[in-house]
């Protein structure tokens, strides 16, 4: 039994394995010497300390947003707005970076993040409350706003505040109170990813110790056992989806005051849907997005890298990314059979007792 649960958690890095393999495949249908590709890709993402630094960049809003879809899916939510939450958290931030002036750096840091919060945790909440009330499918309310949220940030920094005489949509600087230390001189890699990094250990900490991360799994697993339980479940997929929009918001406020330093239309090269990605490889484990954001970040610094040494395209990375949730499909299908058959199958007149199993299981962790 133990072998098995093993095999079944470690499904999601099978799948990125075997992702890795097809890419070397297509590879050589480019042209290329596979070995030496991947090779050429590690070391444009580690060797040095822009690279490093590049990855770091890169990694940030994949961590902070994987971790909000992550949320999401602990939950039972498919939250796929990201990129959406993304655009309205860095409005927000860019906001306050304008138009609040003369505040100790400290605070005006804080704001500008927790107005990218807010900014997220309401957009996300909208899908959440169709959910909850009309029983509208989180996963199409939540892709569509994306082009909302995309167009809507679009339409104001080529409006009010595009910056005069600008030859293509972006705001004036923001404010140098409002931007985000960096942390390894002569590079862009900034105090974001080691805020990413305390969230996902805050977030690991919820989800295992406290009575909220309890109720999150529960219905997550079986809403049906948690509402027998006692468990208000409509308000934690409310709580969910708001937390889900608001970390997504924070990775869109991090990027605009920790890289940007000002807002560009179509500042997001899709890190949202690249969050997706990076949850549903971790299934929603705040470490392990941790980690898949990582790796995903490394293949974007070091994929221009292996673009100019050895003529490979960009775009090998990107099927790479979609071979493993190809993988991930698979392989999610068969954890399920594994390790959830008496949940799945369970008869609704079972949940009162499941619900019991479920917290007996939480009182003994």
């Amino acid at each position: 039994m133990r072998a098995r649960g093993w095999v079944a958690s470690s499904l999601p890095l099978w799948a990125v394995f075997g992702a890795l393999l097809l890419g070397m495949v297509l590879v050589g249908v480019a042209g290329a010497h596979p070995l030496r590709a991947y090779g050429e890709l590690l070391r444009g993402a580690v060797a040095d300390v822009f690279g490093l630094s590049t990855t770091l960049v890169k990694a940030t809003p994949l961590l902070f947003a994987g971790l909000g879809v992550g949320i999401a899916l602990r939950a039972g939510l498919f939250n796929i707005g990201a990129e959406g939450q993304i655009y309205l958290g860095g409005l927000a931030a860019a906001l306050v970076g304008l138009y609040l002036q003369g505040l100790p750096s400290l605070l005006h840091v804080l704001l500008a993040l927790a107005a990218g919060f807010l900014a997220g945790a309401a957009w996300g909440l909208v899908p959440g409350l169709l959910k909850v009330f009309r029983g509208v499918n989180e996963v199409i309310t939540t892709l569509l706003m994306n082009y909302v949220g995309i167009l809507l940030i679009s339409l104001i920094v080529s409006g009010p505040l595009i910056e005069p005489g600008a030859p293509y949509p972006y705001t004036r600087p923001l404010a140098d109170s409002a931007l985000l230390p960096v942390i390894i001189p002569g590079t862009d890699a900034h105090a974001g990813i080691v805020l990413a990094l305390v969230t996902a250990l805050l977030l690991h900490a919820l989800l295992a110790r406290t009575t909220l991360g309890f109720y999150l799994r529960s219905v997550g697993l079986n809403p049906s056992a948690s509402a027998a339980a006692g468990i208000n479940v409509r308000a934690v997929l409310l709580v969910a989806m708001a937390g889900a929009g608001g970390l997504a918001g924070v990775a869109g406020a991090v990027e605009v005051i920790g890289l940007k330093h000002r807002l560009f239309e179509n500042f997001s090269p899709g890190y949202g849907y690249d969050a997706v990605v990076v949850a549903f490889l971790s299934n929603g484990q705040p470490l392990g997005v941790v980690a898949m954001g990582v790796f995903f970040g490394a293949l974007r610094s070091g994929a221009n890298i292996m673009q100019r040494s050895v003529g490979v395209p960009v775009a090998i990375v990107f099927a790479i990314q979609g071979l493993a949730v190809l993988f991930l499909a698979a392989s999610l299908a068969v954890q399920r059979r594994w390790t959830l058959p008496t949940l799945v199958a369970a008869p609704r007149s079972e949940a009162p007792r499941l619900a019991a199993s479920i917290g007996a299981k939480h009182e003994s962790s």
